[in-house]
């Protein structure tokens, strides 16, 4: 019995050293990983180009890197060259033919029939995508001036407590959506949450309005950088609001 047990403790001895030496003759091949620039290959915002049509997509006065490391590059190429023009070319296609192609868009959003999903969907898209690449710089984290400025105070309290306020909406706003300030009718200015590509000029808004700031609380605006920490994306999309344009346009609304 002994024997045995030695024989076939021995066999197994030589197949295992027998398995040693063939691994030791494999060929192992290393497989480079890709450089950052094959993982990433940034294009330039002045190639992103809209179908011609009715509407056209605003234009960058930045690279896609330059909101860096606030909003990463490949978020916002996909974001404005991917998305945004998606919703600009279904948007003209919808439109295409119709009467409202020749008329300004908030007109279109007062005739709007909510129950027509496919163009709320676009007309909201474009609309609030617009509003939102416009009003961003690398130059932000300053503070509205002149008569904007008065009005946050008058409305808010303070800048601080416009701030605390938006932010506040922003992180309570659930699932996928927007926050918004807009002058609503009687030339106050107030915060506001939509959800889906909804706003505050569609008819059965809960505060009408016009906009003049808009942050994008969709996935697809920060998740690539800011993973589930989307308070951590709100608090910064302060330092990238470019305050002279939102000033310009609450002048505009309140001249209407």
């Amino acid at each position: 019995m002994k024997k045995i047990v030695v024989l076939l403790f021995s066999a197994l001895f030589i197949v295992a050293i027998s398995s040693c030496k063939r691994k030791k003759y494999t060929e192992v091949v290393e497989v480079p990983l890709p450089s950052v620039s094959e993982k990433l290959t940034l294009g330039a915002p002045e190639d992103a180009k809209a179908e011609p049509g009715a509407f056209e997509i605003t234009k960058l006065s930045f690279g896609y890197d330059a909101l860096a490391p606030n909003i990463d590059a490949q978020t916002m190429e996909i974001h404005y060259s991917k998305q945004y023009v998606t919703f600009t070319n279904n948007l003209n296609k919808a439109l295409a033919g119709t009467e409202s192609e020749n008329i300004p868009i908030e007109d279109i959003f007062k005739k709007l029939d909510i129950s027509n999903t496919d163009l709320k969907n676009n007309l909201g898209g474009y609309y609030n995508h617009t509003l939102y690449f416009d009003n961003l710089t690398p130059k932000g984290d300053g503070k509205p001036t002149d008569t904007l400025a008065n009005a946050i105070d008058k409305d808010f309290g303070s800048f601080d407590g416009f701030k605390n306020q938006f932010k506040e909406a922003a992180n309570k706003q659930f699932g996928s959506g927007w926050t918004w300030l807009v002058v609503d009718k009687t030339g106050k200015l107030q915060i506001t949450n939509t959800q889906n590509q909804d706003n505050p000029l569609m008819p059965r808004a809960e505060i009408a309005g016009n906009p003049i700031l808009a942050l994008d609380l969709w996935e697809h605006a920060y998740y690539l950088n800011y993973l589930n920490n989307r308070k951590k994306y709100i608090d910064n999309f302060f330092y990238l609001i470019n305050w002279k344009k939102v000033g310009e346009k609450y002048e505009e609304a309140i001249n209407k």
